[in-house]
């Protein structure tokens, strides 16, 4: 069992800044891919970020060179740097693992860009 908690949602004017972050429960976390997703609005939920076990890391489209994923395995945590925010970022913003057979997902957290 895994348990994610994400943190760091908000409202932001459009060029702002946001870190997200996403704790993770156990003593496993070193051992797990993570990523990032959002849903917006009456869309379906998109890959944002991934960083896998070696640190290495890809990201949608949409977001390179303005999102940064990382991970903290000391803390447990992924953590999500959003620069140059645009108000197409506005969704909710998940965290997901998978452990064995099945994909985690935290509870996630809104992340409104808005002047």
């Amino acid at each position: 069992q895994v348990q994610l908690v994400e943190s760091g949602g908000g409202l932001v004017q459009p060029g702002g800044s946001l870190r997200l972050s996403c704790v993770t429960s156990g003593s496993t976390f070193r051992f797990l891919n993570m990523a990032w997703y959002r849903q917006a609005p009456g869309k379906q939920r998109d890959m944002v970020a991934t960083i896998d076990i070696s640190g290495a890391t890809n990201y949608a489209d949409s977001v390179k060179g303005r999102f940064t994923i990382s991970r903290d395995n000391a803390k447990n945590t992924v953590y999500l740097q959003m620069n140059s925010l645009k108000p197409e970022d506005t969704a909710v913003y998940y965290c997901k693992t998978r452990f064995g057979l099945y994909d985690y997902w935290g509870q996630g957290t809104q992340v409104t860009v808005s002047s």
